[in-house]
């Protein structure tokens, strides 16, 4: 009796291992849809300008001349006042807010509150672009570290009051981008404007725009 007796306590230990062993493997695979699940559907890789020599890095770093890109790209669109600043500025500030850190956004509205109180964008055309031989080089972006970055931006500034130009600077514009992956809908870049490092430098004294420049862009 005590044979039968130990072979079906025996039996019954072996069925509970198996049981134990169901549970276990049920909870892995619970766990492993559930990360399945939140696996994201689309990564965002950023590839070099120059492909020639081909590329090979993490998916998640973004080379330094695709940061420079970004950000002279969105400065650029936020200085594009093709009318009317007090009208343009504040528009700019909001198509662009995307591509703006919730500071940044903060700290451009007040200052197209501030300037638009001075009277200083009334009428006022802007643009800005890269001064000629001063664009991207190895210095250009400073790598803070995987997600922050300083970018400094050597630019001519134009700005005209209706069709009479009033001012062009050089100026060297350090600006902070950080990584924002929040809504790849509305910003592919994963990457965002945080405005100024520090203060803008005037570089050197532009030369004036020639008369038959300015004749032929109004």
């Amino acid at each position: 009796m005590s044979r039968f007796r130990h072979a079906v306590k025996g039996r019954d230990q072996h069925i509970f291992t198996l049981r134990a062993a169901c549970v276990v493997l049920l909870l892995l695979l619970v766990t492993a849809m559930g990360g399945w699940m939140r696996a994201p559907e689309k990564l965002t890789i950023h590839n070099p300008p120059d492909l020639r020599k081909g590329s090979t890095r993490p998916w998640w770093e973004i080379p330094p001349p695709t940061v420079y890109g970004f950000t002279y790209y969105i400065f650029q669109q936020l200085n594009a006042w093709p009318k009317n600043g007090k009208v343009d500025y504040p528009a700019r500030i909001q198509s662009l807010s995307a591509y703006l850190t919730p500071q940044c956004k903060a700290f451009l509205e007040e200052d197209s509150k501030v300037r638009g109180e001075k009277n200083e964008l009334t009428d006022r055309v802007r643009v800005v672009y890269e001064i000629p031989g001063r664009g991207y080089s190895g210095d250009s972006v400073k790598v803070i570290d995987r997600d922050n970055w300083v970018v400094k931006l050597d630019l001519v500034a134009d700005e005209y009051y209706l069709t009479e130009p009033v001012k062009r600077a050089m100026v060297r514009y350090p600006l902070k981008v950080v990584r924002w992956d929040g809504d790849s809908e509305s910003n592919p870049f994963g990457m965002a404007l945080d405005c100024y490092e520090g203060i803008p430098q005037r570089l050197a004294a532009a030369p004036e725009q020639p008369k038959t420049e300015r004749k032929g862009m109004f």
